[in-house]
């Protein structure tokens, strides 16, 4: 694997009993690239993303995150971080309680001041105390992608990210990936919110069928130029 990359994946394939979910997909991502991944439901891109989380292991081919297999050992797994429409927090805990117990689980040093780096960027200071039950959707999206990017992981995963959202909120989303992004950080991003999508991505990768249909670099073109390419090689 070349050290510039921090995805790889080589002729992966991923059964379910007779059905094929993903079929030789070849895919490698080098280091601060934002990927947006398209498909049709049922394309197999929850799948394909399974497979990077290392939720779920390949039944032929191999998947690469950081060097390693992310399904194998507690080192690989921490190089990844995830954000979906789930945001997989404690309600009845507060905002700092929920980052000190993901700090807990990655074993990071000096967590309280890398937890006060992270709510502050949130937006969250004011309300750090607060349970997180009673924050809006847009809140917890914001402490989700916190959490999310807590331990700095080599590799962000966004499984439909603005579900749920609504203008205001999902514009602070885009804001704080845009950031992230800045940063040098590598992204996936799973979305059908074209709109905010337009703005991220630097790379298009389309699935059709659970193959790889469309791979090229995307240089940031309109909402109806990327709708169009993508009805295109939806076939």
């Amino acid at each position: 694997m070349n050290p510039d990359e921090v995805l790889c994946l080589e002729q992966v394939e991923k059964d379910f009993g007779n059905f094929t979910a993903l079929a030789q997909v070849n895919l490698r991502v080098s280091r601060g690239t934002f990927v947006l991944l398209l498909g049709a439901n049922g394309a197999g891109k929850s799948t394909l993303l399974r497979l990077l989380a290392g939720l779920s292991k390949p039944t032929r081919g191999r998947v690469l995150v950081a060097g390693a297999e992310p399904n194998y050992t507690p080192a690989a797994r921490s190089a990844v971080g995830l954000l979906s429409h789930s945001t997989l927090l404690y309600d009845d805990l507060s905002a700092r309680e929920n980052l000190r117990f993901t700090a807990r689980l990655y074993g990071l040093a000096a967590p309280e001041k890398r937890i006060d780096q992270a709510l502050d960027a949130a937006g969250l200071g004011e309300r750090q105390h607060h349970r997180v039950r009673t924050f809006s959707r847009g809140m917890k999206q914001r402490l989700a992608l916190a959490r999310a990017t807590l331990h700095r992981p080599s590799l962000l995963l966004f499984d439909e990210p603005y579900t749920g959202l609504d203008q205001r909120a999902s514009a602070a989303l885009s804001q704080q990936l845009i950031q992230l992004k800045e940063r040098g950080s590598t992204s996936v991003l799973v979305t059908h919110n074209l709109e905010e999508a337009v703005h991220l991505a630097d790379r298009l990768v389309i699935l059709r069928r659970g193959r790889v249909g469309y791979d090229a670099p995307w240089s940031g073109g309109s909402t109806a130029e990327l709708g169009s390419l993508y009805e295109q090689h939806l076939g």
